[in-house]
């Protein structure tokens, strides 16, 4: 489902760094400011609406529930170090389909928050396990599988996710996503931009530390648009 992309270094000092310290963070799908910083105005405004995270999403008891629902299905998988198209590192992951009744209320508002009205969202949900050591390369969730939007729940931990263009590797984004909050990520975003989730070593945001445990992501997609017809 994944398209991989090289690797970008974490933002050092120098021109990137510091134009990143000038420019104000601003607040992208409804989110608190402080969980956005840009490498600049210009792609800060490009993705104006097009990434962001929503933090408290969830409530300390609907991520048990889910983590309760999850729990059992994932200690049946190993987590894997390698992965087919070597965008993910030490994880374990599954497709859900079938929901009880509260956790389906939980995807419900996920897809009336991130989905625009007439999208039509894909009846699998992702679930992603991420070890402590684990950590998602630098990728473009493939056009074939999955349509404009993604939109994901963090559980157990928070973590830092990075956008960088595929055009110009110096414009970037990265997102704080706390423990519980939700991220989209769609149009420009979505296409145009790889995302990543940072290792732990790396895993730094506005110059802070956000250690990184094992994280759960559920993530919904809406289909596909389908090829006009030739």
């Amino acid at each position: 489902m994944h398209r991989a992309a090289a690797r970008l270094p974490p933002p050092g000092p120098g021109p990137l760094r510091r134009a990143a310290a000038a420019w104000p963070r601003r607040a992208l799908c409804g989110e608190a400011p402080a969980l956005v910083r840009a490498s600049g105005p210009g792609v800060a405004r490009r993705l104006r609406g097009q990434a962001g995270v929503r933090p408290g999403f969830l409530s300390g008891p609907e991520e048990a529930a889910l983590g309760r629902e999850l729990e059992p299905q994932l200690r049946r998988r190993r987590y894997q170090f390698d992965h087919w198209d070597g965008a993910i590192h030490g994880f374990r992951e599954t497709e859900i389909a079938q929901w009880s009744e509260e956790s389906q209320e939980i995807l419900q508002r996920v897809r009336g928050t991130a989905f625009l009205p007439g999208m039509s969202p894909l009846s699998l949900v992702h679930v992603l396990d991420l070890d402590k050591s684990g950590y998602i390369k630098p990728h473009v969730d493939s056009v074939k599988f999955c349509g404009c939007t993604i939109a994901g729940l963090s559980l157990l931990s928070s973590s830092v996710m990075r956008l960088v263009s595929e055009q110009n590797p110096e414009d970037w984004m990265d997102l704080l996503l706390p423990r519980r909050s939700l991220y989209i990520l769609r149009g420009p975003a979505r296409y145009e931009f790889t995302h990543e989730i940072l290792k732990d070593e790396e895993s730094f945001f506005d110059g802070q530390k956000i250690p990184r445990e094992r994280r759960i992501s559920v993530i919904c997609r809406n289909l596909p648009v389908p090829p006009a017809p030739s």
